[in-house]
């Protein structure tokens, strides 16, 4: 990214540019941060503040632009595309606290699906926005294992869905209901009447808006059940022929080509859905006048493998796991251009970028840092804990680069509350030279001797890994 478009994302370049007309009100500036009380919020509420629409889908991997090409040409088009999304823990629950928090898994304590009670709903985005004046809506799934008749905290407003594609189960503020119909719909119709109250409701507005697309089973609306998309032959970690130097997990993964072509095809036809969607929000948002000043940002919770070393899920450290799309727009806030960053982002960085853009400060900690200034990292901590103690992959942690990736996998396990068990012992490492393999076809690792590992930085990438599972 040049200086230039550096210098474009920072809120703080925007500021300066708004000075003039910021000092002609009577309210703080954007760039004065606010604390995150009722009683600031009276003082600070203000028109000038950036409304806030987050889409985070469920499942989607990075490949999947066919599919939501008109949320592309908004949200990247008239805005960012960061080429290198990933996200921290490649399992929903964890991930989505992520987004809400800032934290890593291993802070904010949501290690796997089960334990969604152990967030601490005080370090969240919606807490900070909410108690700032703003009027904040969920729309769609909310955390794994959060039980449906519990209002989900510091949402004003709230249609939080039962995951299921048809005739679902919702709580409605408060009312557990059977809505008949599509749940992509469903959602895109409670997110549209929530932003038409802006008409007459002048604060300012957080959207979480969350459809189950494209989680498994992936089942399509009808109008797209028989849509053909576009051929795809694999890539190389598809037709991987030998996986000896992987883990025995992987060696024992039995996800063919046909079974990657399958998931792909089902995944992108329930995502025409979302995109669909996403279009009508960007016409909402015009009609209303707020397309401007609006901060939007589209995320996948994880990726999903199509068959990529055999494994058809998540949960896995390589790519197609972790590396999710990820754009975000504010033409308001110098955002509107259609620009690409090849910063190393992340979904912790979500909280911190939206608190930024609303000039509040948190008063917990966070582990990533906004999007809308020019920090940038050389690598990023990725990790995923086993849950139980059944047959079933190693816990790991990872140290990903852009140019290399080292893995470790540990004898530990969480139980439902995310509380960590067993040795910590190093089971199993891979390293991938991914300037030369970006499809983490060759584990240089395997049968390596001391000398080469020391060739390969080993012993440094090892050390800032621990101290990145720790800080």
């Amino acid at each position: 990214m040049s200086e230039r478009a550096r210098t474009q994302v920072s809120r703080r370049g925007f500021l300066a540019g708004t000075a003039a007309a910021a000092a002609a009100t009577a309210v703080p500036a954007i760039g004065q941060a606010v604390a995150a009380t009722p009683a600031a919020a009276a003082a600070t509420a203000s028109a000038g503040r950036p409304n806030i629409l987050l889409i985070v889908t469920d499942d989607q991997p990075k490949h999947t632009d066919w599919a939501i090409q008109k949320t592309i040409g908004w949200i990247a088009g008239q805005g960012v595309k960061f080429t290198h999304g990933h996200v921290t823990t490649p399992l929903c629950a964890p991930s989505r606290s992520s987004v809400f928090s800032g934290r890593y898994a291993h802070n904010h304590g949501v290690r796997n699906n089960a334990s969604a009670a152990a967030l601490d709903q005080n370090t969240t985005v919606q807490r900070y926005l909410k108690q700032a004046g703003y009027r904040t809506g969920l729309f769609g799934k909310y955390l794994n294992s959060w039980k449906l008749a519990d209002a989900p905290p510091h949402f004003e407003e709230f249609a939080l869905l039962q995951p299921a594609y048809v005739d679902a189960n919702w709580n409605v503020d408060g009312t557990v209901q059977t809505i008949n119909g599509y749940t992509t719909n469903i959602i895109k119709n409670r997110t549209l009447a929530f932003l038409d109250k802006a008409a007459t409701d002048d604060r300012p507005w957080f959207a979480y808006v969350t459809p189950y697309a494209s989680h498994g089973p992936r089942t399509p609306e009808p109008k797209y059940a028989g849509t053909a998309v576009p051929e795809w032959n694999g890539r190389p970690s598809v037709t991987e022929d030998d996986r000896s130097d992987k883990p025995p997990y992987i060696q024992n993964a039995t996800g063919t080509l046909a079974d990657g072509r399958r998931i792909r095809a089902e995944q992108l036809r329930t995502l025409l859905s979302v995109d669909d969607a996403v279009q009508a929000f960007k016409d909402k948002l015009a009609a209303l006048g707020q397309l401007e000043n609006t901060l939007v940002i589209y995320i996948g919770d994880n990726g999903f493998g199509w068959a990529d070393h055999g494994w058809t899920a998540k949960s896995v450290p390589y790519a197609p796991a972790h590396e999710v799309p990820f754009y975000l727009s504010w033409p308001a806030g110098g955002l509107g251009a259609g620009t690409v960053d090849d910063r190393i982002v992340a979904n912790i960085d979500i909280a911190p970028t939206i608190l930024d853009a609303a000039g509040i400060s948190p008063d917990t900690p966070q582990d990533g840092s906004s999007l809308l200034t020019p920090y940038s990292r050389d690598h990023l901590l990725v990790e995923w804990w086993k849950q139980g103690t059944g047959a079933d992959h190693n816990t790991w942690s990872s140290y990903v680069a852009k140019d290399e990736q080292y893995v470790e996998y540990y004898a530990l396990h969480t139980d439902a509350s995310g509380t960590v068990s067993g040795t910590g012992q190093v089971k199993f490492r891979e390293y991938y030279d991914l300037a030369a393999d970006p499809y983490q076809l060759t584990n240089k690792l395997h049968q390596a001797t001391p000398a080469q590992e020391r060739d390969l930085g080993i012993p440094a990438l090892a050390a800032q890994l621990a101290a990145d599972r720790t800080r």
